[in-house]
């Protein structure tokens, strides 16, 4: 459901050129729906074994989440015929996440992406529900299965048209006023109060649920609804921050005055004398008159401050070749979200293998704080 999402993941492969990855949270759903579907096998098949029972809902668990998996696979290739990379795929608890490089340019791109992942889960569900008729005579255990999973993708299909942003639905009504309004931002305001009533709706139903002494469903159903609150609030703001970036480049908001420091003298005479004097937070680092990293408050709080005195700013900087690095022409949207996830609060800004500058993240909060607080 949905595509944009960052988390750690295992890794397990690639298909199509993307990473395909399993959350963590994903083994937790995983025994919760082996479970329920092995109590359910036992009761509409006693005839079965116990073993049977289990390792039936063991794959058939699997094969859930492969077509959970063929659902964001169908976001994905679209995504990638307009023309947007794919990072990731990753399977998690409420079921799978494509993880695309950019939104879509166009409303009729953001359609078909958001399209897609439904049509080939009806898709699934139909092949599920002539396969298990076609099976009935022939295996008993082989129906089962095909059974649920048409059922179950069935399911998927019809919840993931629910109009509430971040849901497939809700990307499409998206795509809809956008095309009709013209209008991005306004159309994602929208979607995202769609989604955030349906939250509520989900929330309430659970809450009404487990009043009624169904405890278990109403925590499940008041759980979805809560992720999907957050989804769609989260969601808002990451639309309403790319927004507000849009159109500027690294050279916008570059330094090109960062101070240059030896790398040999210690951390403790470099706080004095350079740090406390001058109130610059990023400096660059020299061995020999040679570029070789950069230093900032960040790195030299990682240092015991009893240890300054013996520690020079060669061992405590960030080395170039560990840094990312940026063009002057890069743009913003996309840039922050590296820098928080990997870690980097300044990226070097080189230009014809020339360091042209420095790009800060407190900088670039700074831009984004007061081009949303001007609207």
């Amino acid at each position: 459901m949905g595509y944009a999402m960052k988390s750690a993941n295992i890794q397990l492969g690639r298909i199509y050129g993307i990473k395909i990855g399993v959350d963590y949270s994903w083994f937790v759903v995983f025994v919760l729906i082996t479970m329920s579907l092995s109590t359910q096998y036992a009761t509409l098949h006693p005839q079965w074994s116990p073993t049977t029972h289990v390792l039936v809902g063991i794959v058939t668990s699997l094969l859930f989440f492969v077509t959970v998996l063929l659902h964001e696979m169908g976001h994905s290739v679209v995504a990638i015929q307009k023309g947007i990379p794919v990072r990731s795929i990753t399977l998690f608890i409420f079921g799978g996440v494509a993880q695309i490089a950019r939104e879509p340019k166009r409303a009729v791109d953001e359609f078909w992406i958001a399209v897609a992942g439904p049509v080939v889960s009806f898709v699934i569900a139909i092949a599920c529900m002539l396969g298990s008729v076609a099976m009935k005579p022939i295996s008993g255990v082989a129906n089962a299965v095909l059974t649920w999973l048409g059922q179950i993708n069935l399911v998927l299909a019809l919840f993931n048209l629910i109009p509430g942003f971040p849901l497939d639905g809700g990307r499409i009504l998206r795509a809809i006023l956008w095309g009709w309004k013209g209008d991005f931002k306004s159309a994602t305001r929208t979607a995202s109060g769609v989604g955030q009533f349906v939250a509520y709706s989900f929330i309430f139903a659970g809450v009404i649920t487990a009043l009624r002494g169904n405890f278990f469903n109403g925590l499940w159903i008041g759980f979805i609804g809560w992720f999907l609150l957050n989804a769609a609030q989260t969601s808002y703001r990451h639309a309403a921050l790319k927004q507000s970036l849009a159109g500027l480049t690294v050279r916008d908001v570059m330094s090109t005055d960062c101070p240059v420091v030896s790398g040999s003298i210690p951390l403790s005479e470099f706080v004095h004398d350079e740090v406390l004097r001058t109130g610059q937070r990023c400096f660059l680092v020299t061995q020999f008159d040679k570029l070789v990293g950069i230093i900032t408050l960040h790195e030299v709080k990682q240092i015991p401050q009893a240890e300054w005195n013996s520690t020079p700013v060669a061992t405590a900087m960030q080395p170039l070749d560990h840094l990312h690095m940026v063009h002057p022409s890069d743009p913003l949207v996309g840039i922050l979200e590296k820098m928080t996830t990997e870690g980097f609060n300044q990226l070097p800004v080189v230009e014809e293998e020339k360091l042209v500058g420095i790009l800060g993240r407190d900088r670039l909060l700074q831009l984004i704080q007061t081009r949303l607080e001007l609207g």
